[in-house]
């Protein structure tokens, strides 16, 4: 069983950068393909980024790419989300996942664990 725990959300104003960061437990952290997910009031859950086992491959939705950076850092288990000119519409609690064998990095289904989210509210 592996475990996810989000940190580093908050609120900033638009323009400002924040680092999210999810940290693993009980689990082989170097074999997993890890993704962000983020979920506004009243809206579904959405793909952010995700980045494959070995950090050489990325994938982002449209709408932050050029502004969000997603890395992994296998040595502490910690996978990470660079937000930089965040945007009111970025408002959104912000969720990690894990999946051992993912085939369409967009689908939330493709993932096996889940972090409880941390929330990132974006003032204009």
């Amino acid at each position: 069983q592996v475990e996810l725990v989000e940190s580093g959300g908050g609120s900033v104003q638009a323009g400002s950068s924040l680092r999210l960061s999810c940290t693993a437990s009980g689990g082989a952290f170097g074999t997993y393909n890890m993704a962000w997910f983020r979920q506004a009031p009243g809206k579904e859950r959405e793909f952010v980024a995700a980045i494959g086992w070995s950090g050489t491959n990325t994938y982002y939705t449209d709408s932050v790419k050029g502004r969000f950076t997603i890395s992994r850092d296998n040595a502490k288990s910690t996978v990470y989300l660079q937000m930089n000119s965040v945007k009111p519409e970025d408002t959104a609690v912000y969720s990690c996942a894990a999946g051992s064998v993912v085939y369409y990095y967009i689908d939330s289904y493709e993932y096996d664990y889940w972090g409880q989210g941390t929330q990132v509210t974006v003032s204009s």
